[in-house]
This record gives structure tokens, sequence and C-alpha cells, in this order.
């Protein structure tokens, strides 16, 4: 693993208690940084806090509650002193459906954990690192969001009102000091993959001319880097790691 100076530097990471953002989590700790977990699963946040060591905190909340990620903030605040980054993850993948039998409840429910939940986020973080004059936000789209995949048109949707999300508040804060960005991987073998029939996993699969899914450490690699210092030029960008799927 190529080290990342963190040392100094706090981060929350959401979902952050398995799969990619748990992978971001130890990369950022292993780089010297503190690290603050968010998931609603506290008895899996518990180990996985406790698997990164002294480094790492967590705070069981549910990232679609407005007034749960503004208590989360502000013990953020109290018990790291700071926020330097901030990296949007958690989010499902919804039922495979085509469009006309997609669920409205279904529908309701992806767009509000995959895109409100990281728009409530930066909502409340945002000010501390304008204040700051320092921050890096990076948010987990997905290549389903630049490209549509057929029957998940919540996740797809989802996923690009992230990419758009991400370009207008870069665009806001351009000249504050904090970056924001978002990545666009092809799918990874995590939990998610629970969620999903064979079939659509295969299909993702049969779109990615490197054959393979990409692996969480190297997801996290990416984020890290856009969440570091040496990512100082980059701001409503979209940076793909989709295995040579991604056409623009």
């Amino acid at each position: 693993m190529n080290q990342l100076d963190f040392d100094g530097r706090a981060a929350i990471v959401t979902g952050g208690a398995q799969g990619i953002g748990l992978a971001i989590a130890k990369r950022l700790t292993a780089s010297g940084a503190k690290v603050r977990i968010w998931d609603r699963d506290d008895k899996l946040l518990a180990n996985s806090v406790a698997s990164l060591g002294g480094q790492a905190s967590g705070d069981a909340l549910d990232v679609t509650d407005a007034a749960a990620v503004e208590r989360g903030v502000k013990t953020a605040l109290e018990a790291l002193g700071r926020i330097d980054v901030l990296v949007n993850n958690a989010g499902i993948a919804g039922l495979n459906k085509p469009t006309v039998d997609y669920p409205i409840d279904e529908w309701e429910r992806v767009l509000r954990i995959n895109l409100t939940s990281q728009f409530l986020c930066c909502r409340a973080v945002a000010p501390a690192m304008v204040k700051a004059g320092y921050g890096r936000i990076v948010n987990i789209a997905s290549i389903a969001g630049k490209e549509g995949n057929p029957n998940a048109v919540a996740y797809s949707a989802s996923k690009a009102g992230v990419i758009a999300l991400t370009k207008s508040l870069g665009k806001e804060l351009a000249q504050s000091g904090v970056l924001v960005n978002c990545v666009t991987p092809a799918a990874a073998k995590t939990a998610i993959f629970d969620q999903m029939t064979e079939t659509h996993i295969n299909y993702m699969l049969s779109k990615i001319p490197m054959s393979r899914f990409v692996t969480v450490d190297e997801v996290a690699s990416l984020v890290c880097w856009l969440a570091s210092e040496d990512c100082a030029f980059s701001t409503g960008g979209v940076f793909d790691i989709s295995g040579g799927r991604a056409t623009y």
C-alpha cells in the first residue's frame, strides 16, 4: 500500500462498517488519519471500529435523518476537533425490476439512501470545512449513474444524481479550499451483491472489458488520493474506476 500523508487529518466515512467504506477507513487510518465511521448497523460498526485500532471511532446513525446527521457532525467535531474529509459511501442497490414494474416506495427508498443522504451530509459538513478553509469531499457514485443499468432504474438515477450533486457543490465551493469530487466504480463484490439477482450481476460483469469486478481496495486507493492534499486542482470531477467500461 502506498502511503498518503493524513497525519493530523480527521475524516468521516459513511457506511464505513463494511465493504468499500471499511476499505477506505482502513487506508485512511493506515495513512495517519483519525476516522469517524457512520453506520446504522451498531453491532457491525463496533466490530469494524475495534478492528481499526485507536485511530477510529464510530457513531451509529441513519444518514437519511437530517437531525441525526447534524448531531453526528457536532459529535464528530467534539471528538476529533475538526473534519477535513467526508466520504459519502452509504448506499444500497435496491430491487432489480423493469421500470414499469418498479415499486414507488422502493424508488423513494433508494433515492433517499443513495442521494438524499449525500446531500444531507454535504450540507451539514461543508460549513465547518469552509470555516477552516480546507476540506475534501468524495462522493461514491457508480458507472450506472453515467450509463444507466437496465432493471436498476432507482439505483442508476440515484447515482446520476450524486454526479450532479458533486458538480454543483464543487462549483459552489471552488474558491473556498474545499474540493468535491466523486468516483464511478464498476461493481465490487460486497454485501450489496446480496440485493441483486444473478442475472443482473452477470450483466454487470459482461460490460467490463477487464472481465472482473473492481476490488474494494482499488476503490479505496482512488478515493483516498482524492481525499488527500495531493488532490489540489480537481473539483466537481468524476473519476472512473470501471475496468474500461466507461465511455465518457
